[in-house]
């Protein structure tokens, strides 16, 4: 079974400027926008807050949510848009057990691929 050591063995071979800010978390800074990288269980969890949803004119957070709905729907292969403590998260979630070293990048770079194709749509929905 893949442990700690390998997640954090796994930034390493990236590159990846990161810091351990607890057991089994990891807060990822340089591939785009900060990512919590944690081991839950049998899973690790990628998680990136995308935006506030008090800076989202109330207006507007009707078509924001159907939009995210249409992203998880047709854009997020393996993530997803969600809500948490008042923000709008995209997250992803492996396996540990077996995870190797492309799929973790790949699950990296699907997140950053998403939120790089979807700002402009989403900016221009919180403006």
């Amino acid at each position: 079974m893949k442990s700690a050591e390998d997640i954090e063995s796994f930034l390493i071979q990236m590159e990846a400027q990161y810091e351990s800010v607890g057991d089994d978390i990891w807060v990822v800074t340089d591939l785009g926008p900060e990512m919590v990288i944690s081991i839950a269980g049998p899973v690790v969890v990628f998680r990136v807050k995308v935006l506030e949803l008090d800076k989202v004119p109330q207006e507007q957070r009707e078509a924001l949510y159907s939009k995210l709905l249409e992203f998880n729907a047709t854009e997020m292969i393996h993530g997803s848009y969600g809500l948490e403590g008042g923000a709008v998260v995209v997250t992803d979630a492996l396996q540990l057990e077996h995870l190797d070293f492309n799929e973790f990048q790949a699950t990296i770079d699907d997140v950053g691929m998403a939120l790089t194709n979807h700002y402009r749509t989403l900016s221009a929905l919180t403006a």
